[in-house]
């Protein structure tokens, strides 16, 4: 079983209540918001990530 790292939030957060938050183990990427961080918490796999955030960057 491998431990999942700190949570990490996003650099483009500013102050308050409304950032996405990221945590990394061997195998899976763990996406929540920081506004109900005991809530709803997504899973990647990291190549799905990368791939995402790919894409997010070439949005204008």
């Amino acid at each position: 079983m491998s431990l999942a790292r700190p949570w990490q939030k996003s650099s483009y957060c500013a102050q308050g209540d409304s950032c996405v938050h990221v945590a990394t183990a061997s195998s899976t990427v763990k996406l929540t918001e920081s506004g109900d961080p005991a809530g709803v918490i997504l899973h990647a796999r990291p190549a799905a990530f990368a791939a995402l955030t790919r894409a997010l960057k070439e949005q204008p």
